[in-house]
């Protein structure tokens, strides 16, 4: 049943209660790059990600652990950004939907904003420095070399929400 508000005599049933109560559900992002060149793959990296519906608001969470074969988009440049789908489409841009862990190791960890970038995506914009105070030199938006160079074992963590498509 698709979501609609609330009216006055309206009676409570099951079906509306599930139109409204968040359910998780396991969710794939695409990964792909700006360009469509420089493509990544998985490989056998953990995806746990998943995305709940309350009304028209979707809650997504993501951990992605990369493995040792997965392909992270390899001579890419640094302007090959990485994109990832969202599990439903929204009906216009949001700048921001939520946050993301860039987690390489120890101290070598950052924030990223998840930024839509067309209604069925978005893009990671890194928004800090390291904790450790160290600056990140490769900035701007997340790619094979950016923050730095990716590999196994490094990880995304995080999530968000915003407003899916009628």
């Amino acid at each position: 049943m698709a979501y609609e508000p609330w009216q006055p005599g309206m009676v409570v049933t099951a079906s509306r209660l599930a139109s409204i109560s968040p359910t998780w559900q396991s969710w794939r992002p695409t990964w792909t790059t700006s360009s469509g060149l420089h493509l990544p793959s998985y490989g056998e990296a953990t995806v746990d990600c998943a995305y709940a519906v309350s009304a028209r608001t979707v809650y997504w969470r993501a951990n992605i652990v990369f493995a040792a074969n997965t392909n992270f988009g390899a001579g890419a440049d640094g302007s090959d950004n990485w994109l990832f789908s969202l599990p439903l489409p929204a009906p216009s841009l949001i700048e921001s939907i939520g946050w993301i862990d860039l987690h390489a190791s120890g101290t070598a960890r950052a924030v990223a904003r998840a930024r839509m970038i067309t209604t069925g995506s978005f893009g990671l914009e890194i928004a800090s420095g390291q904790p450790s105070g160290a600056a990140i030199s490769n900035t701007g938006l997340v790619d094979s070399v950016s923050p730095w160079t990716w590999a196994s074992g490094m990880a995304l963590r995080g999530g968000g929400q915003y407003e899916a498509a009628a």
